[in-house]
């Protein structure tokens, strides 16, 4: 475990209690599919490499590796790296760090968009080679709202949504947890593409476990953006 006295995103607590528990939830079972989809829209070979941004226990790294696809996981959780990294396949190595890192410092913004998400998606976009891709997934604001069961849990004028949950760690045992869930229209994601310097290509209406080529709904949970980079 990496040494911290304390945590650098509300999240990596969570992750702590969680541990390989994380890996019992439904929408972590759809690895095959998900996998083969970023396999297909992303044009994977072997000998590829991928950089997998959030990776967490590395379930879709871990995949690629399998298929000979060279793959970097980073997280903010050491304890999700270190998951990770156990019993790893070979082309599969891994990195605790925040995805602001990759933006040049916490919150950056993107091409003078003053948005922390924007920041992370356009030091994304600086690691892809010149044409390379990156396949984003993001919550629907949409399905968000469509389906809000706390009206005052959601702010309209950010787009997050935030939750009160009990979850269970690796012995059963429970503890509460705030979840701060920042949700997106196609729009926006196609807004913050252009802004990190990205020709958005295709934006999919996707479920976990389920990830096929859908034109925008508000049926489905999230949405997976598909960018490129252009070519120098």
């Amino acid at each position: 475990m990496g040494d911290r006295s304390e945590p650098d995103h509300w999240f990596e607590p969570l992750a702590d209690h969680l541990g390989a528990a994380y890996l019992r939830y439904s929408f972590t079972k759809g690895t095959a599919n998900e996998v083969a989809f970023l396999v297909d829209a992303l044009g994977l070979e072997p000998g590829v490499r991928v950089l997998d941004v959030g990776c967490g226990p590395g379930r879709h790294a871990r995949a690629l590796a399998e298929r000979g696809v060279r793959v970097h996981g980073v997280d903010i959780s050491q304890r999700f790296v270190d998951l990770a990294a156990d019993g790893a396949p070979d082309g599969a190595t891994f990195e605790r760090m925040d995805g602001f890192g990759l933006a040049g410092g916490a919150g950056a913004p993107a091409a003078g968009l003053d948005d922390p998400d924007g920041g992370i998606l356009a030091g994304m976009a600086r690691a892809l080679r010149p044409g390379g891709r990156v396949l984003l997934s993001a919550f629907s604001a949409y399905f968000q709202v469509r389906y809000l069961e706390d009206a005052d849990a959601f702010d309209a004028a950010t787009g997050v949504n935030h939750e009160r949950t009990t979850i269970k760690d690796e012995q059963g045992v429970d503890a509460d947890h705030d979840l701060w869930t920042s949700c997106f229209t196609p729009r926006e994601l196609r807004l913050l593409a252009r802004a990190a310097g990205l020709v958005p290509e295709e934006v999919w209406s996707v479920t976990p476990g389920d990830y096929a080529r859908r034109p925008p709904d508000l049926d489905h949970p999230e949405f997976l953006l598909l960018g490129r980079r252009p070519p120098s």
